[in-house]
């Protein structure tokens, strides 16, 4: 499996000729935007190239990002909860592009496999909505994602959320290889607790990746601490840097 890193929480995954794009938030994402080689219509060109599938864990615009300009122009399929689909659905109708929009719609607890590629969603604890037009609007529950793609490891990718003992039934249920943590505190879990959830919850993951960091100011939380928190399984981490690829397993 391919992994790109698109900084905060959009990531890329490819393998056996899909490509997920989890949490796109590109557009206006400082990290995305500012870091990496080449122009920003470049780097979107990178990024949006080859893309088969998104995943959204949650209805915040830093998480649903460019999924409808990314569906618009590629044709991926889109995965996410139902109350968060209707709301795409609802905005890509009055949009009239003409095309049809691919959805898979979902809740916690269940599994859609399509073209291959299989997504179940998880618990998160964390919010999830919009502010239109003065009025606040609910979003379905935050969720985490299991991604599995043949011939690939399995990802969990933890969307937003704080730690919570359940994570051990997570662990127990999916066994995933390679886990994706928030670590920015404040609207997450910080760098210490992020780690704490890895250590004791998925001792047996291959591969760790920090997210949800670095984007704003008000995301505190470091690498460092996390790399320092994580102990022994700090063996098992995977730093990329804003656009870097990465293929796993390494070597």
């Amino acid at each position: 499996m391919k992994i790109t890193w698109f900084g905060h929480s959009a990531f890329g995954l490819e393998s056996a000729g899909r490509k997920v794009l989890v949490d796109p938030f590109l557009s206006g994402n400082p990290v995305f935007e500012g870091e990496g080689k080449g122009t920003l219509s470049e780097k979107m060109a990178a990024a949006l190239a080859g893309v088969t599938d998104v995943v959204i864990t949650h209805g915040h615009m830093d998480h649903i990002g460019d999924t409808l300009a990314i569906a618009e122009k590629t044709g991926a399929t889109v995965f996410c909860n139902w109350d968060l689909g209707q709301w795409l659905a609802d905005k890509w109708e009055k949009h009239k592009t003409g095309k049809a929009l691919n959805l898979e719609l979902m809740n916690a607890g269940g599994r859609v496999e399509h073209n291959g590629v299989s997504i179940r969603l998880v618990r998160a604890d964390h919010s999830s909505g919009v502010f239109e037009n003065g009025v606040f609007q609910t979003l379905g529950s935050a969720n985490g994602a299991i991604i599995s793609i043949p011939g690939a490891p399995v990802i969990y990718h933890m969307g937003d959320t704080d730690i919570f003992a359940d994570m051990g039934l997570i662990a127990e249920l999916h066994q995933p290889d390679i886990v994706i943590a928030p670590i920015g505190d404040r609207f997450t879990m910080g760098a210490a607790t992020a780690a704490l959830a890895v250590r004791r919850f998925f001792p047996r993951a291959k591969g760790v990746i920090p997210c949800h960091f670095r984007t704003f100011g008000a995301l505190t939380g470091t690498l460092e601490e996390f790399r320092r928190e994580l102990g022994p399984m700090a063996a098992n981490l995977l730093h990329l840097a804003p656009h870097e690829t990465i293929t796993f397993p390494i070597g």
